[in-house]
């Protein structure tokens, strides 16, 4: 179902007219109106899901083996010397669109481009106690 006042379901569902490198049922893939990089691709659902937290699985796994399409095609057709998959959840995360979408940002030699962070050290007690909370969050279901 798409949200009237949502662009990513107007962009997804033709309501605003874009010319998509790839396109079915469920999703569309166009070129990021603020690339990152040139060749700056999203996937984007047809359907309105807000972030990760609300995908479903199916979802879930047919945007990545669309990513993963996506991904061959354009290493076989573009030169570049890497490729950056990217999802951010949350305005925290970077997250400016609140319709779930994926990045997929080409990566060349001294681009510029910044999608990183400074490497920290982790707490391994603090990492123990999550990795127990987590196990038993799945575990009950």
């Amino acid at each position: 179902m798409k949200k009237d006042d949502c662009i990513f379901c107007k962009l997804a569902n033709g309501d605003i007219p874009v010319e998509p490198i790839y396109e079915d049922d469920t999703v569309k893939v166009i070129f990021d109106a603020s690339p990152a990089s040139t060749g700056h691709m999203l996937i984007i659902p047809k359907e309105h899901v807000s972030n990760i937290y609300e995908l479903e699985d199916e979802l879930a796994s047919h945007i990545f083996k669309t990513a993963a399409k996506i991904a061959r095609a354009m290493k076989n057709v573009m030169d570049y010397d890497g490729l950056n998959v990217v999802q951010n959840n949350g305005e925290a995360a970077g997250q400016t669109v609140f319709h779930f979408h994926m990045h997929l940002i080409p990566r060349y030699k001294d681009d510029g481009v910044n999608v990183g962070w400074n490497p920290g050290t982790p707490d391994e007690e603090k990492l123990s106690e999550i990795r127990k909370n987590i196990a038993k969050e799945i575990s009950n279901g």
